[in-house]
């Protein structure tokens, strides 16, 4: 296997470890992979730093988001140098009951993945509505 192939298979274990950290609700769990300077943009919010973004993930978990999980479609991944990864996805919140994300739900998403002391951790995320599906 090559160094490109091992950081995509630990960039999609960091992804897979975050969303099954949203599965239990945990928001610590959630953000465990992500920098101490983080930043995530949402249509409407800026989160700066990830004990903002653990914050704002536990209100969440403890309201809105009570009891969902999310569906991820990877879209691509590319590697900008040896220490940073941009992956692009369509994503969505599965709420209680829900088999797949309503077309008005689904949002695309880039991912910048930096890797530090050996480790690759999420630097910023951003998503915005998706307005027609991709294909």
């Amino acid at each position: 296997m090559n160094s490109r192939a091992d950081d995509e298979a630990a960039v999609n274990a960091v992804l897979a470890d975050s969303y099954k950290a949203w599965e239990a609700g945990d928001a610590e769990g959630m953000v465990a992979d992500y920098t101490e300077d983080a930043t995530a943009v949402m249509p409407g919010s800026l989160r700066e730093g990830r004990d903002a973004i653990r914050d704002a993930m536990a209100l969440g978990f403890a309201g809105p988001l009570k009891g969902t999980s999310t569906h991820d479609r990877r879209l691509g991944i590319r590697f900008a140098g040896r220490d940073v990864a941009v992956v692009i996805s369509e994503a969505g919140i599965l709420f209680p009951g829900q088999k797949e994300v309503p077309e008005a739900g689904k949002v695309n998403c880039t991912w910048v993945f930096e890797k530090r002391d050996g480790r690759w951790l999420i630097a910023a995320y951003h998503n915005s509505p998706v307005s027609a599906p991709v294909r």
